[in-house]
């Protein structure tokens, strides 16, 4: 049965579409690079599209499709780690010296508070962009990654430390 066929399929699709802002920014905080975070959001998409018999009507559709990003997102990182990296030798090539345009936007705040989230163990990345990017409370985050509400505050707390560490000029711990 196609998502179409089942009661709601349509209601389905326009839900979905409603989320695909803050799911496209979960799945970028998750692969740290915008061509891999729009390939996890259209997988994520994808699966719950074939799989859409199995949400449960009147639960968050966002935190089910959180939930499909993040498990998508560890089985590629398993097959990486058994495959080993792949590296386009064209890119390599380009690698060569400083780009001007880089150092000036890297003195910027915003840059730097971009790295210091991207420099944050994944745990915490995934939290701030739950909670501080996209507004979500930390019982919805909580629920959505299916960890306890103190797991959400301490590791939101670790990651606001660190990211003033980076901010202000210390390095990460």
């Amino acid at each position: 049965m196609t998502v179409t066929e089942a009661s709601g399929g349509a209601d389905l699709r326009a839900q979905i579409i409603e989320v695909l802002p803050r799911l496209r920014r979960f799945c970028l905080t998750l692969a740290r690079a915008p061509d891999q975070g729009d390939d996890l959001c259209q997988a994520t998409v994808e699966r719950a599209l074939s799989r859409a018999d199995q949400f449960i009507p009147g639960t968050r559709l966002d935190s089910w499709m959180y939930r499909i990003a993040q498990n998508i997102f560890i089985d590629e990182r398993r097959k990486l780690a058994t495959r080993g990296a792949e590296i386009d030798v064209d890119e390599v090539f380009g690698l060569a010296g400083d780009d001007g345009l880089q150092i000036v936007e890297g003195r910027s705040d915003l840059n730097r508070a971009g790295a210091a989230l991207a420099a944050l163990p994944e745990e915490q990345r995934m939290l701030m962009t739950l909670v501080v990017l996209d507004g979500m409370s930390y019982r919805d985050a909580a629920d959505a990654l299916g960890i306890p509400i103190g797991t959400v505050m301490s590791r939101i707390a670790r990651a606001r430390r660190a990211i003033d560490r980076q901010i202000n000029g210390e390095l990460l711990q």
